[in-house]
């Protein structure tokens, strides 16, 4: 069941590691009405993809033989309302500093475009819970942005399969990361949003075209 699913999260768990500290971070990996989930409470290159559990938008397990990620209700819940592929969580310290402030990401820089305009903060809940869920989805759905902040806590990014949604992670860090360094050193300046919406538009065709 979601063979290619199973592979992709166990496959790419492991560049977890380079994002979120010890095993804090999952990733899950969607078709249909099902995902693919990362297991919870296990070392990223200890994941086989015959053990990752697979989880139905409700949130029951199907398949697998680890119980799945703690954070599996806030994945169902991004599942339920947007058209994701995948989805990656973790507690980059760029992007968890400005959770900790409770302070969006503004456009100011063009790699921001993989998330939106604005990447948002939702409201604080406990990790794990229907009510973190709920909080996510209704940041995003606000900001109309595929990322958001986990006020106090850490980084939510969306994409097509796994590689977009770990890029646009990568990306929402690195831009947390120079924006809370312009600050030490000045006040940053955003980019307009038609500028914004331009490089989005390009970055559709950005990349090489495969056979």
């Amino acid at each position: 069941m979601l063979g290619a699913e199973r592979r992709a999260v166990a496959t790419r768990a492991p560049d977890l590691a380079s994002l979120t500290p010890g095993r804090t971070g999952n990733l899950s990996v969607r078709r249909d009405d099902r995902f693919a989930v990362t297991p919870t409470g296990v070392a990223y290159d200890r994941i086989h993809a015959e053990d990752v559990p697979v989880v139905s938008l409700d949130g029951e397990q199907v398949a697998g033989g680890t119980a799945p990620s703690s954070e599996t209700p806030m994945h169902s819940a991004v599942y339920r309302e947007f058209d994701a592929g995948a989805i990656v969580h973790t507690h980059s310290p760029w992007a968890s500093t400005l959770a900790i402030l409770h302070e969006p990401i503004p456009p100011v820089h063009y790699m921001l475009a993989l998330a939106g305009t604005t990447v948002p903060v939702a409201d604080y809940a406990t990790y794990g819970t229907a009510d973190l869920a709920a909080n996510a989805v209704a940041a995003m759905e606000d900001a109309d942005a595929e990322a958001c902040l986990l006020a106090n806590h850490g980084l939510l990014a969306t994409g097509e399969d796994a590689d977009d949604a770990l890029e646009t992670a990568v990306n929402v860090e690195y831009t947390a990361r120079i924006y809370c360094q312009a600050k030490a050193m000045g006040d940053p300046v955003q980019l307009g949003a038609d500028e914004m919406a331009e490089v989005a538009e390009k970055f559709e065709g950005y990349g090489q075209d495969e056979e």
